[in-house]
C-alpha cells in the first residue's frame, strides 16, 4: 500500500509539473486578451436564448482558420466554456435556458429571481460553475493521459463497437422518453457519413451523380445548419419573455464562501457525476445537469425547496453542466470521440488546425493535452472574474431584439459555411440540416446523436471493413477479443436498459453492484484510517503513554496490533463477498430464471 501510495503522489506532482509548463507557455498578454475575448463571447452567447455552445463554436471554428493553432484553440476552448456559463443569466431572468445544459437551471434559478433574490442566484451560478470546471479539469489532467495509454489497445475491432456503443448511449441518455428517437436520429447520422466516396478504395457512394458531394458531407456546415439555422428558426416561432429586473449590488455577485462550504459535498458529487456524464459519448452538458440534480435532491435534507428556489439545486445544475466540458473532452483527446456535440465541433476544429486526438496524442503531442487543461483552467478563471465584474453591464444583452439579431446569426452562418471551402455547395448543406434539424426538433428528435452520428460515421465504416478484410470475413474475431466483448455487453445492456420489463429485472441488480463498488471502497478507505489509528495506539501503548483502556507495554501493542488487524482482515472479506455476490447476482442469476422460464430447471421453493 504505501508504495502505492508514493507512486500516486509522484503521478500528480508530475502531472502537476507539466500543467505548469503548459500555462507558463501560455504567458502573454496577447493570449490573456485572447482569453477574456473569447470567454466574453461564450458568454454572450449562452445568455441569448437560441444561440447553443455549439453553435458558437461552430461559427468561431470557421472564423479561426488563418490563426495560430494555440490561438484558435484557446478561443475556441474559452467560448465553450463561456457558453455554458453564460446560459445561466438567461435560465434565471427569463425562465428560458440559454444553452440546452442550463435547463435544470431554470427549476431554482427562476423562483430565486422572482424572490427578488437574482443576483444572489447568479452569483450561486457563477460559483457552481467555477467549481465545477475546477473539479472536471483535476480528471482531466490525470485521467486522459492514463486513458490515452489504454486506448493504444484498440484496434480496428474495438473502434468499431465503440462506435456503436456510442450512438446507443448517446440516443439513450439523450432521449430518455424514446430512446429509440435517439437511435433514430443517431444512425441517420452514420448514413449521412456514407455519402461520399469510401475510404478503402475511393467507391462512390450516396452520390446520384453530383460531382460534389464525392467529397462527402462536410461537418462544419452540418453541424452549423442543425444547431445555427434550426435555432433561428425555432427562436424565430416562440415568443419574446420579459427579462426579471431586480435592484442588485455588485457584492451580491460574489461567490459565498458560506454556501460552498455548507453545500460541499453536493459539490463534490454533481463535478463527479458531470465528468462521469461528459466522458459518455455524445451525451452532453444538460444530462449532467439533470443527473447531478437530481442526485442531490435524492441526498438533499430540504427536498420540499427543491424546484421553488432552492440554493443547494441551483448549485447542483450549474456544478454538474461545468463539469461535464473537461470531462467531454477526455475522450476527445484519448481517442478521438467526442462526449457531447460542441465537443464535436472543438475536435473539427483541432483537426483543421493540424492536430490529430486519440491514442496517438500522448506519442506525437504529448504535451496538448496538459495545454488543453490550461486553456480550460484560464476559461474557469475568467468566467469568475467576468461573471462576478460585468454581469450587469452584460444583462443589457438579453434586452436586444431577436427581429435584429437572428438575421446577423444566418449571415454567419451562411459566410461560416462558405468560408471553409469557398464552396456554394457548403452553403446548401448547411440550409438543408438547417431544416431538417428544425422539423427533428418539432417531432422531439435530439440533435446530439444525429451529430455524433455523422462524427462516428468514418470511424464506424473504416473500422468495419478492415477488421472484416483483415479476418477474411470471419465474425468469430469479434468474440476473441476482450475489449470487443466488453463493448458487446456494454451495446446489449445499453438495449436491454431501454426496454421496460428488462429494466425492471437488470436495475436492481445493478444498484447493488454500485451499492457493493462505492460502500466497499468508503468501507476501503475507513478501514485504513482505523488501521493508522490502531499502530499508533500500539507504539503509544509500547512507549507507555497508551490510551484508556489499553494496557501499557508489549502486551498492549499487541492487543491494538491485533484488533487493528482483524477489523482489516474482516473489512476486506467483506467487501469482496458483497462484490462477487452483486457479481453472481449480475451474471448468473438469469440464466437460471431463464431456464426456469423455460421449465428445464424446477422453480424456486
Amino acid at each position: 500500500m504505501p508504495d502505492q501510495l508514493l507512486e500516486l503522489v509522484g503521478y500528480l506532482g508530475s502531472t502537476t509539473d507539466l500543467v505548469a509548463t503548459a500555462a507558463v507557455k501560455f504567458l502573454s498578454v496577447k493570449i490573456f486578451l485572447l482569453v477574456f475575448g473569447g470567454t466574453l463571447l461564450g458568454i454572450c452567447i449562452g445568455m441569448l436564448p437560441g444561440l447553443t455552445a455549439t453553435m458558437g463554436v461552430a461559427l468561431l471554428t470557421t472564423l479561426t482558420y488563418s490563426m495560430n493553432h494555440d490561438d484558435a484553440l484557446m478561443v475556441l476552448v474559452c467560448l465553450y466554456v463561456g457558453a455554458i456559463y453564460g446560459g445561466s443569466r438567461s435560465a434565471i431572468l427569463l425562465n428560458i435556458p440559454g444553452t440546452p445544459a442550463n435547463a435544470a437551471t431554470t427549476l431554482d434559478g427562476y423562483p430565486l429571481a422572482k424572490a427578488g433574490k437574482a443576483g444572489s442566484a447568479m452569483g450561486v451560478a457563477t460559483t457552481g460553475s467555477f467549481l465545477g470546471t475546477a473539479i472536471g479539469l483535476f480528471f482531466l489532467a490525470t485521467i486522459a493521459p492514463v486513458l490515452a495509454d489504454y486506448a493504444l489497445k484498440f484496434q480496428t475491432h474495438e473502434f468499431f463497437w465503440l462506435a456503436i456503443f456510442g450512438i446507443l448511449i448517446s440516443g439513450q441518455l439523450t432521449a430518455a422518453e424514446d430512446p429509440l428517437k435517439g437511435w433514430i436520429a443517431g444512425f441517420l447520422g452514420l448514413a449521412v457519413a456514407m455519402i461520399g466516396q469510401e475510404g478503402l478504395y475511393m467507391t462512390d457512394r450516396f452520390t446520384f451523380g453530383y460531382t460534389e458531394m464525392q467529397s462527402g458531407v462536410n461537418l462544419i456546415p452540418a453541424m452549423v445548419g442543425a444547431f445555427g439555422f434550426s435555432e433561428v428558426i425555432s427562436v424565430m416561432m416562440n415568443r419574446r419573455m420579459e427579462v426579471i429586473r431586480s435592484k442588485t449590488r455588485l457584492r451580491d455577485y460574489l461567490p459565498d464562501l458560506s454556501k460552498v462550504f455548507r453545500y460541499r459535498r453536493t459539490i463534490t458529487r454533481s463535478g463527479l457525476i458531470g465528468t462521469l456524464i461528459g466522458v459518455i459519448p455524445g451525451v452532453g452538458e444538460d444530462i449532467g445537469a439533470w443527473v447531478s440534480y437530481a442526485a442531490a435532491r435524492r441526498a438533499s435534507r430540504e427536498k420540499a425547496k427543491f424546484g421553488k428556489g432552492s440554493v443547494e439545486g441551483l448549485m447542483a445544475a450549474e456544478t454538474g453542466n461545468s463539469a461535464a466540458p473537461p470531462g467531454a473532452l477526455i475522450p476527445v483527446l484519448t481517442l478521438g470521440i467526442p462526449g457531447s456535440a460542441p465537443a464535436a465541433v472543438l475536435l473539427a476544429a483541432m483537426i483543421l488546425h493540424g492536430v490529430r486526438p486519440g491514442p496517438m496524442i500522448m506519442i506525437e503531442s504529448p504535451s496538448f493535452v496538459y495545454e488543453v487543461v490550461v486553456m480550460m483552467m484560464f476559461a474557469a478563471l475568467a468566467i469568475l472574474i467576468l461573471g462576478v465584474s460585468l454581469t450587469p453591464l452584460l444583462l443589457k444583452i438579453l434586452v436586444v431584439r431577436r427581429e435584429r439579431l437572428m438575421p446577423v446569426i444566418f449571415i454567419l452562418c451562411v459566410i461560416g459555411s462558405f468560408a471553409i471551402q469557398q464552396r456554394m455547395f457548403d452553403v446548401w448543406v448547411m440550409i438543408i440540416f438547417g431544416i431538417l434539424g428544425f422539423v427533428l426538433r418539432q417531432m422531439k428528435y435530439p440533435m446530439a446523436p444525429l451529430v455524433l452520428g455523422i462524427v462516428l460515421g468514418d470511424i464506424f465504416d473504416k473500422s468495419f471493413r478492415r477488421s472484416w478484410v483483415i479476418n477474411d470475413g470471419d465474425f468469430s474475431f469479434y468474440f476473441t477479443r476482450p475489449i470487443c466483448l466488453l463493448l458487446m455487453f456494454m451495446c446489449l445492456i445499453t438495449l436491454l436498459m431501454s426496454i421496460g420489463p428488462s429494466r425492471a429485472y437488470i436495475t436492481p441488480r445493478f444498484h447493488r453492484i454500485m451499492q457493493a463498488l462505492f460502500g466497499g471502497g468508503k468501507n476501503l478507505l475507513l478501514v485504513h484510517g482505523r488501521l493508522f489509528r490502531a499502530i499508533y495506539q500500539s507504539l503509544s501503548a509500547l512507549l507507555g503513554r497508551p490510551p484508556t483502556n489499553v494496557a501499557t507495554g508489549y502486551s498492549g501493542m499487541k492487543a491494538c496490533m491485533s484488533s487493528g488487524l482483524e477489523d482489516y482482515r474482516h473489512t476486506l472479506v467483506s467487501v469482496f463477498t458483497e462484490l462477487f455476490k452483486a457479481l453472481i447476482g449480475f451474471f448468473i442469476t438469469p440464466i437460471f430464471d431463464l431456464l426456469r422460464f423455460i421449465r428445464l430447471l424446477p422453480g424456486e421453493s
